[in-house]
This record gives C-alpha cells, structure tokens and sequence, in this order.
C-alpha cells in the first residue's frame, strides 16, 4: 500500500511543479518545491474529505 501513496504524490509533484515551469536553478526548484509543500500540506483539502 505504501508504494501507492508515493505515486500519488510523486504523480502531485510532477503535476504541481515540474510540469508547469522551466527552471535554471537547482535553487529555483527548492523554492518552487517548497511553497508547493506548504500548500499541499495544508491548504488544499484532501480527497477524503
């Protein structure tokens, strides 16, 4: 079960940031990354709610 929920987030991820800017930092990427996380973990309701 545990494989499943890391698709899911890695699918989350990709949708949520990689896909949707071109990045020419590593740096970028963190900063993106993070203000991502932050709204994944806590502003976006989940599914099963």
């Amino acid at each position: 079960m545990q494989n499943g929920f890391i698709e899911r987030f890695n699918r989350s991820y990709r949708e949520g940031v990689l896909d949707m800017y071109v990045f020419r930092t590593l740096e970028e990427v963190r900063e993106r990354t993070e203000v991502w996380k932050n709204d994944y973990n806590e502003e976006l309701p989940h599914d099963a709610l």
